[in-house]
């Protein structure tokens, strides 16, 4: 039985610094690890925890809504057709989501765009007065350290096991990374350790899965701004123990004709990961009905072409189909990749 809701939030500031719900105050940073615990213990029900990061032009309460409606359609997509994610059946999926919110509003224009991708940089950077990657590396620390174990569970059950998902959208696809690299930099005894995890013993932190919606960086931003997701040859722990997944459009405007603009190089959003510090792997998003093949998937970076599906936006959107995600064929993906999990 349910004693928690599907969905919880958790909010920063324009630092990227975590705010108390009841008082809007920062939380002190003694702090930290108590107030995730009395806000966000992982009900022992969920089998799944996803972090969601929302992007750009996006209130608290749209968040929220969003995050609901992606549970939502992971909820039909998979009781549609259940058979479609055999690892799921055993031990089932009922996830539970956290959302982080951020004040990422401003006006639809090139300048408003730029501000916002300049406020995610300064929220998210290490080396100045951000916050996010510190807060959010804390987050995901906590989830893991609370979260019961799934490689205790048996080979394709997760009846004592939660896997932990990472979602981001746009801007807060920046903060997601920055997050995970600041956590595997730092090597915390309370932060982030498929195929490429396993041998990494060091790492007991391990994401499941990283599923960024139109990604506003730039394209060779894994080689530039995020380089040490992947083990190597300085940073031996892969935080990640499954791949990092971004869908793209050439009907998203934002991450296209602003980007360019702003960049010198259309983002991710539009055209996919480029240059990157591992071997790519390029798919296009599938319907509910036609089932990814494992090796589809099972890369250190797939670049995902939605390009036939997330295409809603109008003309007289200025972003186009930047935020066209919350789709079935996203709860689709979303559900493959839990399903290869396991």
């Amino acid at each position: 039985m349910r004693d928690a809701p599907a969905v919880d939030a958790v909010d920063l500031d324009e630092t990227g610094w975590l705010l108390d719900a009841d008082t809007g105050e920062p939380v002190p940073e003694h702090r930290l690890r108590d107030h995730f615990a009395e806000r966000l213990a992982p009900p022992a029900w969920a089998t799944d925890l996803l972090v969601y990061v929302h992007g750009w032009q996006t209130s608290p309460r749209s968040a929220h809504r969003t995050a609901e409606r992606l549970l939502t359609l992971t909820r039909d997509t998979r009781a549609a057709a259940p058979d479609r994610y055999p690892a799921l059946a055993d031990g089932g999926f009922s996830p539970w989501c956290v959302v982080v919110r951020w004040p990422s509003s401003s006006r639809l224009t090139p300048a408003g765009y730029r501000g916002i991708r300049d406020r995610a940089h300064a929220m998210g950077a290490r080396d100045g007065n951000g916050h996010a990657a510190h807060v959010l590396a804390r987050l995901l620390g906590y989830l893991d350290a609370t979260r019961a174990d799934p490689r205790a569970a048996p080979v394709l059950a997760n009846r004592d096991g939660q896997y932990l998902h990472l979602m981001g959208h746009s801007f807060g696809c920046r903060l997601v990374c920055e997050a995970v690299q600041w956590a595997a930099e730092a090597r915390l005894d309370d932060t982030l350790g498929w195929s490429a995890g396993d041998d990494s013993p060091s790492r007991p932190f391990t994401v499941d899965s990283m599923l960024l919606f139109q990604m506003a960086a730039r394209r060779d931003a894994f080689l530039s701004l995020f380089p040490h997701l992947l083990p190597s040859d300085t940073h031996d722990g892969a935080p990640l123990r499954g791949p990092v997944v971004t869908t793209y459009s050439r009907h998203d405007r934002a991450t296209g004709f602003w980007h360019l603009r702003a960049e010198r190089q259309s983002g991710i959003g539009h055209s996919g990961i480029g240059p990157a510090p591992a071997p790519m792997f390029t798919t296009r998003l599938l319907p509910p009905d036609e089932p990814y093949p494992f090796s589809a998937l099972d890369h250190r970076f797939v670049n995902v072409d939605a390009s036939d599906v997330y295409v809603r936006g109008g003309r007289l959107n200025p972003a186009g189909a930047h935020s066209d995600h919350v789709r079935p064929e996203s709860a689709h993906l979303l559900l493959t990749l839990a399903n290869h999990s396991r």
